[in-house]
Protein backbone atom coordinates (compact mmCIF):
# COMPACT_ATOMS: atom_id res chain seq x y z
CA UNK A 1 0.00 0.00 0.00
CA UNK A 2 1.47 3.33 -1.23
CA UNK A 3 2.38 5.73 1.69
CA UNK A 4 0.56 9.26 1.25
CA UNK A 5 1.63 12.63 2.16
CA UNK A 6 -0.31 13.10 5.34
CA UNK A 7 0.86 9.26 6.75
CA UNK A 8 4.06 9.49 6.57
CA UNK A 9 4.75 11.35 9.67
CA UNK A 10 2.63 8.33 11.23
CA UNK A 11 4.81 5.87 9.97
CA UNK A 12 7.77 7.64 10.88
CA UNK A 13 6.94 7.66 14.48
CA UNK A 14 5.98 4.09 14.23
CA UNK A 15 9.55 2.92 12.74
CA UNK A 16 11.42 5.18 15.51
CA UNK A 17 9.14 3.70 18.34
CA UNK A 18 10.12 0.20 16.94
CA UNK A 19 13.47 0.71 16.67
CA UNK A 20 13.52 2.63 20.06
CA UNK A 21 11.30 -0.54 21.40
CA UNK A 22 14.15 -3.15 19.69
CA UNK A 23 16.83 -1.34 21.04
CA UNK A 24 15.51 -0.95 24.44
CA UNK A 25 14.39 -5.02 24.76
CA UNK A 26 18.52 -5.55 23.36
CA UNK A 27 19.27 -3.80 26.89
CA UNK A 28 16.96 -5.53 28.90
CA UNK A 29 18.52 -8.99 27.20
CA UNK A 30 22.22 -7.95 27.65
CA UNK A 31 21.65 -7.00 31.75
CA UNK A 32 19.06 -9.13 32.34
CA UNK A 33 19.89 -12.73 31.61
CA UNK A 34 23.52 -12.30 31.92
CA UNK A 35 22.55 -11.71 35.46
CA UNK A 36 19.93 -14.22 36.14
CA UNK A 37 23.17 -16.38 35.63
CA UNK A 38 25.23 -14.52 37.87
CA UNK A 39 23.24 -14.67 40.12
CA UNK A 40 22.26 -18.34 39.80
CA UNK A 41 25.90 -19.55 40.04
CA UNK A 42 26.41 -17.48 42.95
CA UNK A 43 23.86 -19.50 44.64
CA UNK A 44 24.84 -22.92 43.70
CA UNK A 45 25.96 -23.53 47.40
CA UNK A 46 22.85 -22.76 48.95
CA UNK A 47 21.66 -25.26 46.22
CA UNK A 48 24.09 -27.71 48.10
CA UNK A 49 22.73 -26.76 51.36
CA UNK A 50 18.85 -25.97 51.03
CA UNK A 51 17.58 -27.48 47.25
CA UNK A 52 14.24 -26.04 48.06
CA UNK A 53 15.10 -22.54 48.92
CA UNK A 54 17.71 -22.46 46.11
CA UNK A 55 15.07 -23.11 43.54
CA UNK A 56 12.43 -20.61 45.07
CA UNK A 57 14.95 -17.90 44.54
CA UNK A 58 15.64 -19.35 41.14
CA UNK A 59 12.06 -19.24 40.19
CA UNK A 60 11.33 -15.78 41.53
CA UNK A 61 13.89 -14.54 39.10
CA UNK A 62 12.59 -16.55 36.55
CA UNK A 63 8.90 -14.98 37.40
CA UNK A 64 10.48 -11.76 36.87
CA UNK A 65 12.19 -12.22 33.76
CA UNK A 66 8.98 -13.81 32.32
CA UNK A 67 7.56 -10.07 33.62
CA UNK A 68 9.67 -8.45 31.72
CA UNK A 69 8.83 -9.79 28.45
CA UNK A 70 5.20 -9.35 29.46
CA UNK A 71 5.94 -6.04 30.23
CA UNK A 72 6.91 -5.08 26.42
CA UNK A 73 3.53 -5.89 25.26
CA UNK A 74 1.78 -4.17 28.22
CA UNK A 75 3.37 -1.29 27.20
CA UNK A 76 2.61 -1.15 23.97
CA UNK A 77 -1.22 -1.81 24.56
CA UNK A 78 -1.77 -5.65 24.17
CA UNK A 79 -3.45 -6.51 26.47
CA UNK A 80 -5.50 -9.82 27.93
CA UNK A 81 -9.20 -10.54 28.88
CA UNK A 82 -10.39 -13.74 30.44
CA UNK A 83 -12.78 -15.97 30.48
CA UNK A 84 -14.14 -18.56 32.22
CA UNK A 85 -13.23 -20.27 35.31
CA UNK A 86 -10.59 -18.74 37.46
CA UNK A 87 -7.88 -20.33 37.22
CA UNK A 88 -5.83 -18.22 40.24
CA UNK A 89 -8.06 -20.44 43.04
CA UNK A 90 -5.67 -23.41 41.75
CA UNK A 91 -2.43 -22.01 41.52
CA UNK A 92 -1.04 -23.63 44.75
CA UNK A 93 -1.95 -27.00 42.88
CA UNK A 94 -0.29 -29.18 40.27
CA UNK A 95 -1.64 -28.85 36.89
CA UNK A 96 -1.39 -29.35 33.27
CA UNK A 97 -2.24 -26.43 31.04
CA UNK A 98 -3.24 -27.32 27.78
CA UNK A 99 -3.14 -24.49 25.17
CA UNK A 100 -3.79 -24.33 21.39
CA UNK A 101 -1.26 -22.94 19.48
CA UNK A 102 -1.50 -20.43 16.56
CA UNK A 103 1.31 -18.19 16.71
CA UNK A 104 4.40 -16.94 18.81
CA UNK A 105 2.43 -14.73 20.78
CA UNK A 106 0.90 -17.05 22.17
CA UNK A 107 3.63 -17.96 24.88
CA UNK A 108 4.00 -14.04 25.63
CA UNK A 109 0.32 -13.93 26.15
CA UNK A 110 0.44 -16.29 28.16
CA UNK A 111 3.32 -15.11 29.57
CA UNK A 112 1.67 -12.19 31.23
CA UNK A 113 -1.73 -13.83 31.81
CA UNK A 114 -0.28 -15.80 34.31
CA UNK A 115 1.84 -13.19 36.04
CA UNK A 116 -1.25 -12.50 38.51
CA UNK A 117 -1.93 -15.99 39.41
CA UNK A 118 0.01 -16.50 42.96
CA UNK A 119 3.76 -17.92 41.87
CA UNK A 120 2.21 -20.32 39.38
CA UNK A 121 5.36 -18.55 37.10
CA UNK A 122 7.83 -19.24 39.15
CA UNK A 123 6.96 -22.99 39.49
CA UNK A 124 6.05 -23.41 36.17
CA UNK A 125 7.46 -25.75 33.36
CA UNK A 126 6.86 -25.45 29.87
CA UNK A 127 7.42 -27.69 27.27
CA UNK A 128 8.46 -26.07 24.05
CA UNK A 129 9.82 -26.44 20.65
CA UNK A 130 13.81 -27.16 20.69
CA UNK A 131 14.21 -24.39 18.72
CA UNK A 132 13.57 -22.24 21.21
CA UNK A 133 17.06 -23.55 22.99
CA UNK A 134 19.13 -21.65 20.60
CA UNK A 135 17.05 -18.30 20.97
CA UNK A 136 18.39 -15.19 24.06
CA UNK A 137 16.35 -16.79 26.09
CA UNK A 138 16.93 -20.59 25.89
CA UNK A 139 19.79 -20.74 28.54
CA UNK A 140 17.17 -18.86 31.16
CA UNK A 141 15.10 -22.21 30.63
CA UNK A 142 17.65 -24.45 30.39
CA UNK A 143 18.93 -23.35 33.60
CA UNK A 144 14.65 -23.42 35.42
CA UNK A 145 14.11 -27.05 33.88
CA UNK A 146 11.95 -26.18 31.07
CA UNK A 147 11.87 -29.01 28.51
CA UNK A 148 12.51 -28.71 24.97
CA UNK A 149 10.80 -31.16 22.71
CA UNK A 150 12.02 -32.05 19.16
CA UNK A 151 8.65 -32.79 16.61
CA UNK A 152 8.89 -35.43 13.60
CA UNK A 153 8.17 -38.95 13.59
CA UNK A 154 11.63 -40.46 13.56
CA UNK A 155 12.40 -38.16 17.08
CA UNK A 156 9.07 -38.97 18.91
CA UNK A 157 9.54 -42.51 20.71
CA UNK A 158 13.06 -40.51 22.02
CA UNK A 159 11.86 -37.60 22.72
CA UNK A 160 9.08 -39.36 24.76
CA UNK A 161 11.73 -40.83 26.76
CA UNK A 162 13.58 -37.94 27.37
CA UNK A 163 10.71 -36.28 28.68
CA UNK A 164 9.86 -38.97 30.93
CA UNK A 165 13.08 -38.84 32.57
CA UNK A 166 13.01 -34.97 32.46
CA UNK A 167 10.26 -34.80 34.69
CA UNK A 168 11.54 -37.54 37.46
CA UNK A 169 14.48 -35.91 37.26
CA UNK A 170 13.62 -32.24 37.83
CA UNK A 171 10.21 -31.68 38.66
CA UNK A 172 8.87 -32.36 42.05
CA UNK A 173 12.62 -31.62 43.02
CA UNK A 174 12.42 -27.98 41.55
CA UNK A 175 8.99 -27.99 43.44
CA UNK A 176 7.20 -27.03 39.98
CA UNK A 177 3.60 -27.20 40.20
CA UNK A 178 1.84 -26.53 36.49
CA UNK A 179 3.53 -27.62 33.02
CA UNK A 180 2.44 -25.81 29.98
CA UNK A 181 1.43 -27.75 26.55
CA UNK A 182 0.87 -27.03 23.14
CA UNK A 183 -0.72 -30.70 22.36
CA UNK A 184 -1.36 -29.73 18.75
CA UNK A 185 2.38 -30.32 18.05
CA UNK A 186 2.69 -27.21 16.43
CA UNK A 187 1.31 -23.71 14.52
CA UNK A 188 -2.54 -24.13 13.13
CA UNK A 189 -0.83 -22.76 9.65
CA UNK A 190 1.24 -25.70 9.54
CA UNK A 191 -0.49 -28.92 10.89
CA UNK A 192 -4.24 -27.70 10.14
CA UNK A 193 -3.74 -29.49 6.47
CA UNK A 194 -2.28 -32.62 7.93
CA UNK A 195 -4.89 -32.68 10.66
CA UNK A 196 -7.69 -32.39 8.43
CA UNK A 197 -6.47 -35.01 6.66
CA UNK A 198 -5.95 -37.48 9.33
CA UNK A 199 -9.56 -36.90 10.65
CA UNK A 200 -10.76 -37.48 7.21
CA UNK A 201 -9.64 -40.71 7.38
CA UNK A 202 -10.37 -41.71 10.94
CA UNK A 203 -14.19 -40.02 10.56
CA UNK A 204 -13.98 -37.15 12.81
CA UNK A 205 -14.63 -34.30 12.83
CA UNK A 206 -13.21 -31.61 10.50
CA UNK A 207 -11.49 -28.68 12.14
CA UNK A 208 -10.42 -25.34 10.82
CA UNK A 209 -9.71 -22.98 14.49
CA UNK A 210 -7.48 -26.15 15.88
CA UNK A 211 -6.24 -29.05 15.40
CA UNK A 212 -6.15 -32.67 16.65
CA UNK A 213 -4.23 -32.98 19.19
CA UNK A 214 -1.28 -35.21 19.75
CA UNK A 215 -1.15 -37.26 23.12
CA UNK A 216 2.41 -38.62 23.90
CA UNK A 217 3.25 -35.58 25.85
CA UNK A 218 0.20 -35.18 27.87
CA UNK A 219 -0.11 -39.50 28.04
CA UNK A 220 3.80 -39.56 29.73
CA UNK A 221 3.27 -36.42 32.65
CA UNK A 222 -0.44 -38.12 33.50
CA UNK A 223 1.45 -41.14 33.99
CA UNK A 224 4.40 -39.75 35.75
CA UNK A 225 2.62 -36.77 37.85
CA UNK A 226 -0.62 -38.57 38.67
CA UNK A 227 -0.93 -39.89 42.12
CA UNK A 228 -2.55 -43.12 42.95
CA UNK A 229 -4.80 -44.63 45.46
CA UNK A 230 -5.23 -48.27 46.46
CA UNK A 231 -7.06 -49.46 43.79
CA UNK A 232 -4.92 -47.84 41.17
CA UNK A 233 -7.57 -44.81 40.09
CA UNK A 234 -6.35 -41.42 40.03
CA UNK A 235 -6.32 -39.57 42.74
CA UNK A 236 -7.47 -35.41 42.45
CA UNK A 237 -9.51 -32.90 43.21
CA UNK A 238 -13.09 -32.05 43.23
CA UNK A 239 -14.12 -29.49 41.08
CA UNK A 240 -16.58 -28.26 43.34
CA UNK A 241 -14.08 -27.99 46.12
CA UNK A 242 -11.18 -26.17 44.81
CA UNK A 243 -9.94 -26.28 48.08
CA UNK A 244 -9.29 -29.68 48.41
CA UNK A 245 -5.59 -30.53 48.62
CA UNK A 246 -4.20 -34.67 47.53
CA UNK A 247 -0.72 -34.94 46.95
CA UNK A 248 0.13 -35.45 42.55
CA UNK A 249 -1.61 -33.93 39.72
CA UNK A 250 -4.73 -32.68 40.28
CA UNK A 251 -6.34 -30.73 37.48
CA UNK A 252 -6.28 -30.28 33.62
CA UNK A 253 -6.21 -26.73 32.92
CA UNK A 254 -8.22 -26.15 28.96
CA UNK A 255 -6.60 -22.76 27.93
CA UNK A 256 -7.95 -21.14 24.81
CA UNK A 257 -6.66 -18.32 23.48
CA UNK A 258 -8.33 -16.33 20.59
CA UNK A 259 -7.14 -12.93 18.63
CA UNK A 260 -10.00 -10.54 17.28
CA UNK A 261 -10.62 -11.47 14.03
CA UNK A 262 -8.47 -14.11 13.56
CA UNK A 263 -5.73 -11.47 13.37
CA UNK A 264 -2.67 -12.80 14.99
CA UNK A 265 0.34 -11.61 17.09
CA UNK A 266 3.75 -12.59 17.07
CA UNK A 267 6.74 -12.12 19.04
CA UNK A 268 8.03 -9.34 16.22
CA UNK A 269 4.54 -7.17 16.89
CA UNK A 270 4.94 -8.35 20.84
CA UNK A 271 8.82 -6.35 20.64
CA UNK A 272 8.24 -3.94 18.31
CA UNK A 273 5.00 -2.82 18.94
CA UNK A 274 4.51 -1.31 15.53
CA UNK A 275 0.49 -2.76 15.20
CA UNK A 276 -2.25 -0.41 17.59
CA UNK A 277 -3.23 -1.79 20.85
CA UNK A 278 -5.38 -4.88 21.29
CA UNK A 279 -6.74 -7.41 23.32
CA UNK A 280 -5.80 -11.12 22.99
CA UNK A 281 -9.01 -13.30 25.00
CA UNK A 282 -7.99 -16.36 26.89
CA UNK A 283 -10.74 -18.92 27.88
CA UNK A 284 -10.32 -21.40 30.73
CA UNK A 285 -11.83 -24.40 31.61
CA UNK A 286 -10.76 -26.77 34.62
CA UNK A 287 -11.32 -30.40 34.55
CA UNK A 288 -10.07 -32.82 38.20
CA UNK A 289 -7.83 -35.56 36.96
CA UNK A 290 -10.15 -37.97 38.74
CA UNK A 291 -12.57 -37.12 35.52
CA UNK A 292 -9.40 -38.29 32.78
CA UNK A 293 -8.76 -41.35 31.62
CA UNK A 294 -5.39 -42.62 32.04
CA UNK A 295 -5.72 -45.26 28.77
CA UNK A 296 -4.21 -44.42 25.64
CA UNK A 297 -7.47 -45.35 23.86
CA UNK A 298 -9.44 -43.31 26.41
CA UNK A 299 -7.18 -40.40 27.07
CA UNK A 300 -7.15 -39.82 22.89
CA UNK A 301 -10.78 -39.60 22.74
CA UNK A 302 -11.15 -37.37 25.83
CA UNK A 303 -8.55 -34.93 24.40
CA UNK A 304 -9.81 -35.01 21.12
CA UNK A 305 -13.29 -34.06 22.42
CA UNK A 306 -11.38 -31.33 24.15
CA UNK A 307 -10.21 -29.82 20.99
CA UNK A 308 -13.78 -30.04 19.43
CA UNK A 309 -15.29 -27.64 21.90
CA UNK A 310 -12.29 -25.57 21.26
CA UNK A 311 -13.42 -25.78 17.72
CA UNK A 312 -16.94 -24.65 18.70
CA UNK A 313 -15.64 -22.03 21.25
CA UNK A 314 -13.28 -20.45 18.86
CA UNK A 315 -15.87 -20.35 15.96
CA UNK A 316 -18.37 -18.78 18.55
CA UNK A 317 -15.60 -16.22 19.14
CA UNK A 318 -15.13 -15.24 15.96
CA UNK A 319 -18.74 -14.92 14.84
CA UNK A 320 -19.75 -13.04 18.30
CA UNK A 321 -16.08 -11.41 19.36
CA UNK A 322 -17.14 -13.20 22.38
CA UNK A 323 -17.00 -16.84 24.37
CA UNK A 324 -20.41 -18.18 25.07
CA UNK A 325 -21.67 -18.43 28.45
CA UNK A 326 -21.44 -21.53 30.74
CA UNK A 327 -24.03 -24.13 30.89
CA UNK A 328 -26.73 -22.68 33.22
CA UNK A 329 -26.03 -18.74 32.44
CA UNK A 330 -27.16 -16.21 30.33
CA UNK A 331 -24.07 -14.39 30.03
CA UNK A 332 -20.45 -14.88 29.78
CA UNK A 333 -18.15 -12.52 32.16
CA UNK A 334 -15.07 -11.53 31.27
CA UNK A 335 -12.22 -10.39 33.45
CA UNK A 336 -9.41 -7.84 32.74
CA UNK A 337 -6.09 -8.75 33.00
CA UNK A 338 -3.80 -6.08 34.71
CA UNK A 339 -0.14 -5.61 35.47
CA UNK A 340 1.37 -3.22 38.15
CA UNK A 341 3.03 -0.65 36.50
CA UNK A 342 4.89 0.50 39.53
CA UNK A 343 5.98 -3.65 40.22
CA UNK A 344 7.19 -3.32 36.30
CA UNK A 345 9.53 -0.77 37.21
CA UNK A 346 10.83 -2.29 40.05
CA UNK A 347 11.64 -5.48 37.80
CA UNK A 348 13.18 -3.27 35.50
CA UNK A 349 15.03 -1.01 38.08
CA UNK A 350 16.71 -4.65 39.45
CA UNK A 351 17.53 -5.78 35.99
CA UNK A 352 19.51 -2.42 35.34
CA UNK A 353 21.10 -1.90 38.70
CA UNK A 354 22.38 -5.81 38.94
CA UNK A 355 23.68 -5.27 35.29
CA UNK A 356 25.41 -2.75 36.83
CA UNK A 357 26.38 -4.44 39.41
CA UNK A 358 27.56 -7.22 37.98
CA UNK A 359 29.74 -5.40 35.44
CA UNK A 360 31.41 -3.52 37.86
CA UNK A 361 32.49 -6.84 39.75
CA UNK A 362 34.11 -8.29 36.97
CA UNK A 363 35.23 -5.48 35.69
CA UNK A 364 37.15 -5.49 39.15
CA UNK A 365 38.28 -8.49 39.14
CA UNK A 366 39.74 -8.38 35.40
CA UNK A 367 41.77 -5.22 37.11
CA UNK A 368 43.38 -7.36 39.58
CA UNK A 369 43.99 -10.06 37.85
CA UNK A 370 45.37 -8.47 34.62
Amino acid sequence: MAVTLEGAPRLGWILVKALLRFAFMVANNLVAIPSYICYVILLQPLRVLDSKRFWCIEGIMYKWLLGMVASWGWHAGYTVMEWGEDVKAIWRDEAVVLVNHQSTGDVCTLMMCLQDKGLVVAQMMWLMDHIFKYTNFGIVSLIHGDFFIRQGKSHRDQQLLLLKKHLENNYRSRNRKWIVLFPEGGFLRKRRETSQTFAKKNNLPFLTHVTLPRVGATQIILNALVARQENGSPAGGDAKELESKSKGLQWIIDATIAYPKGELLDIQTWILGYRKPTVTHVHYRIFPIKDVPLETDDLTNWLYQRFIEKEDLLAHFYETGAFPPPKGHKEAVSREMTLSNVWIFLIQCWAFLSGYLWYSIIQYFYHCLF
